[in-house]
């Protein structure tokens, strides 16, 4: 996989994975996280997560609800999570290869530049 900064990511869209490809390498994972700020490495290396402390509950149903938008125009689904009503949490991968994908970090940019009520 070629590493991409977060503006070419962005400007890319995620392609449907029926498996049949190979994950990402750690070390590829790895750099293209150099131009994801906030986002690491879950499960051994097969997904991304990034976290959040939102103003309260409705702020991190809010932003939710944006993913869920972007997530859905681009065919590809998150997991999300919220505990403690202001703790948000995102994590990617791509279920069919069992590991990451260009699909993952290209959500993970879009993800990133939806705005989000901080506390």
């Amino acid at each position: 996989m070629e590493i991409q900064t977060s503006e070419q990511l962005t400007q890319k869209k995620c392609k449907p994975c029926e498996g049949g490809v190979d994950p990402c390498t750690l070390e590829e994972s790895n750099n293209q996280l150099l131009n994801l700020q906030g986002w690491y490495l879950t499960h051994d290396g097969q997904r991304i997560r990034k976290d959040w402390v939102v103003k309260n509950f409705m702020a991190g149903m809010k932003f939710f609800n944006q993913v869920a938008e972007v997530a859905e125009s681009d065919g590809h689904h998150p997991d999300l999570h919220i505990a403690g009503y202001r703790n948000v949490s995102i994590e990617l991968w791509t279920h069919a290869i069992g590991g990451l994908s260009e699909n993952d970090f290209i959500l993970a940019a879009k993800i990133d530049q939806l705005p989000i009520d901080m506390k």
